[in-house]
C-alpha cells in the first residue's frame, strides 16, 4: 500500500499485522481524491476511524493543510504516526499542523478551539456501519455546523446504503455491490 499522489506519491504505508484494520485500497483512494481534485489543497480534515491513516496521509501528500486522525487502537496508531513521519519527510506536509488522537471515533469531539473540517474521511469496520452511522452523522451535524459545505466520505460496502437524517449523497465512487464504495455526503 503507498500514498498514490502528490508531493508524497509512492511512499510506502505501514500497516497493523493481522486482521486490525482493513486499509482503504490505492485504487479507492485514487478514486476519491481524482473526484475531489482541487477541494483538497488548503483543506482540514478529520479522520476518523484512521487505521494506518490512509486518507488522511494522501490528504496530506496532495495539498491539505492538514487534520486529525482519530483512532483507539494502539497498534493502529503507531503506524500512524510512522506513516505521518514519512509522508512529512516527503514534502506531504508539516507535523505541526496534524494531530494524532487516541480515542473512539464514536464519541470523539474536535477539541475547543480547532478548526473545522472541509473533509472528513470515514472508514469503519463494515459490519458496525449500521449501528454507528446514525451516530456518526448526527455528531458531525453540530460538529460541521460552521462549515455546512463540509463533505463527509463514508467507504462502506457497495450493496449498503445510508440515508441519513439532514444529508444527502452527492455522490458514490466505486463499482459492484460487493465491492468497497466511497459515499459522498453533505448537509441538505
Amino acid at each position: 500500500m503507498r500514498i498514490s499522489g502528490g508531493a508524497a506519491r509512492g511512499i510506502p504505508l505501514a500497516v497493523p499485522k493481522g486482521d486490525l484494520v482493513r486499509p482503504a485500497t490505492d485504487g479507492m483512494r485514487q478514486a476519491v481524491f481524482s473526484s475531489l481534485g482541487s477541494a483538497v489543497v488548503g483543506a482540514r480534515f478529520w479522520d476518523l476511524f484512521a487505521g494506518s491513516g490512509a486518507y488522511g496521509l494522501e490528504a496530506l501528500s496532495r495539498g491539505a493543510a492538514g487534520g486529525i486522525f482519530v483512532e483507539r487502537n494502539a497498534k493502529a496508531l503507531a503506524c500512524v504516526r510512522q506513516n505521518l513521519e514519512a509522508v512529512s519527510q516527503s514534502g506531504g506536509g508539516g507535523l505541526t499542523s496534524v494531530q494524532v488522537v487516541a480515542a473512539d471515533a464514536l464519541t470523539w469531539a474536535p477539541p475547543a478551539g480547532a478548526e473545522v473540517a472541509d473533509l472528513v474521511f470515514i472508514d469503519p469496520p463494515y459490519e458496525m456501519i449500521p449501528r454507528a452511522a446514525p451516530l456518526l452523522f448526527a455528531r458531525l451535524a453540530v460538529a460541521l455546523a460552521a462549515k455546512p459545505a463540509a463533505l463527509v466520505l463514508f467507504e462502506l460496502p457497495g450493496g449498503l446504503d445510508l440515508g441519513p437524517e439532514g444529508w444527502s449523497e452527492v455522490k458514490r465512487l466505486g463499482k459492484g455491490s460487493h465491492q468497497p464504495t466511497v459515499a459522498v455526503f453533505r448537509r441538505s
